[in-house]
């Protein structure tokens, strides 16, 4: 079956990019060109029946909230639980990233649970299947690594984060430029780095991309291009290893798209605020504006235990400059696998974080709700507001703790209500266009 990108090159309509268009309220012709362009992609697994999402210029950002179990935590149920809870919370994608207990089950369980696309890492089971096998990692063949990959895809995975960009030349800036202060923190690169060092051999992944790409493209898998060297810590941001790794999956994008793979790109990271516009801008330029897959970012590294509030920061600020998904922050970030309430507070405010941005990215699309709102607190239609609030049911919730006398106002100013108070004055004057 042709991928996305063929069907739209083609001149072809498909079912998934007319979903897309009406849910983003856009015309379809618009998203057909974005595909073929490649600045839109849409994962849909041939395989799997999913929710149709958009992902791309144009499109509404898109929030991806994270599960899966670790070594210390294996819990498959709790998983289940997790996924259903992202969706429940308004999440756009999923990504299942297990690396404890029978990875084949728990993604099988996950895919099961929702109707989102459901992306992973196929890095992580490649690794602790050498580890079982041959109880050392940096054994793990190749064939291994790409069998998983196939099988992977054949199970519905509709997005991969593939870490090809890594090679001997990018380790080479990290050695000549002194490390870093905070080291590395992709789980997955760090591996391959070790396996290559070990191996004395470059990335099969970067040697041989025409075989990623190949096997992704026949189950339309759009191939997400890892971050392996992200920064993890803002001094360490926009380094010359970090950089050499974007210029790599950049060319890598053109090249997956020529050969009919739907691509992204994915960003750092920890970034201070005021390099996040340039890093999505240089994104964009070199890689022909594909999709820009941003992990956080976190413009701060003091915050942990609230990390998902310094990825908001970066999150809103990545929207606003063009990011296209943004992988949530729970509070458990830096500290603990995160639960079902890490994940549904994640989503939330992973979702309120995007909505600023795309207020000024999409201007009146995303604005129009926000004017709604603003005129039902002006006249004290409470049950408009939980309506159109992100979170209405948790606003409901603390008004009804502590209800006040006068059910139009609310107790944080009881009878000296400026909305109240104003509406004596000022409706006689209230302009058509603003009631």
């Amino acid at each position: 079956m042709a991928t996305q990108i063929e069907r739209a090159r083609a001149g072809e309509i498909s079912d998934e990019m007319a979903q897309v268009a009406a849910a983003e309220g856009v015309a379809v012709e618009m998203v057909q060109e974005g595909v073929a362009r490649g600045t839109i992609v849409i994962p849909c697994n041939h395989g799997r029946q999913q929710r149709a999402v958009g992902i791309g210029r144009g499109l509404r950002t898109k929030v991806n909230a994270s599960i899966g179990t670790s070594s210390d935590i294996i819990d498959f149920a709790a998983e289940e639980t997790k996924a259903k809870a992202a969706e429940e919370e308004g999440a756009d994608t999923l990504m299942e990233l297990s690396v404890g207990g029978n990875l084949d089950e728990v993604r099988r369980r996950v895919l099961a649970a929702t109707a989102l696309p459901v992306g992973n890492v196929p890095l992580y089971q490649a690794f602790c299947e050498a580890s079982r096998r041959y109880g050392n990692p940096n054994k793990l063949d190749e064939e291994l690594l790409f069998d998983l990959i196939e099988q992977q895809c054949a199970d519905g995975i509709s997005f991969m984060a593939i870490h090809c960009g890594i090679n001997l030349y990018t380790i080479e800036r990290l050695r000549k430029q002194g490390y870093r202060y905070g080291g590395l923190v992709s789980k997955g690169g760090t591996q391959m780095i070790a396996w290559m060092l070990a191996n004395n051999r470059d990335n099969p992944l970067y040697t041989q991309f025409d075989r990623v790409a190949e096997i992704l493209r026949r189950h339309d898998v759009v191939l997400s291009l890892g971050n392996g060297i992200r920064a993890g810590a803002i001094h360490d941001s926009s380094d010359r290893a970090q950089v050499a790794e974007l210029v790599i999956n950049c060319e890598l994008a053109e090249l997956g798209r020529e050969m009919g793979c739907q691509m992204m790109v994915e960003g750092p990271g920890h970034v201070p605020l005021d390099e996040i516009e340039g890093n999505i801008q240089l994104q964009k330029r070199m890689s022909g504006d594909a999709p820009y897959y941003v992990l956080g970012p976190l413009p701060c590294d003091i915050g942990a235990g609230y990390d998902h509030v310094t990825a908001a920061v970066g999150a809103a600020s990545s929207s606003r400059y063009g990011a296209d998904l943004i992988c949530y922050i729970t509070p458990a970030e830096h500290l603990a696998l995160p639960n079902e309430a890490d994940v549904r507070e994640g989503v939330r405010v992973a979702k309120l974080a995007v909505h600023m941005g795309d207020i000024v990215k999409l201007g009146n699309r995303a604005k129009d709700r926000d004017r709604n709102m603003s005129r039902a607190r002006r006249d004290m239609q409470w049950d408009q507001q939980f309506e159109l609030g992100l979170f209405g049911p948790q606003a409901r919730q603390i008004r009804d703790s502590r209800s006040p006398g006068d059910q139009k106002t609310c107790t944080m100013c009881g009878e000296f209500c400026a909305a109240k108070n104003a509406e004596a004055i000022f409706s006689d004057c209230t302009s058509p266009a603003k009631r």
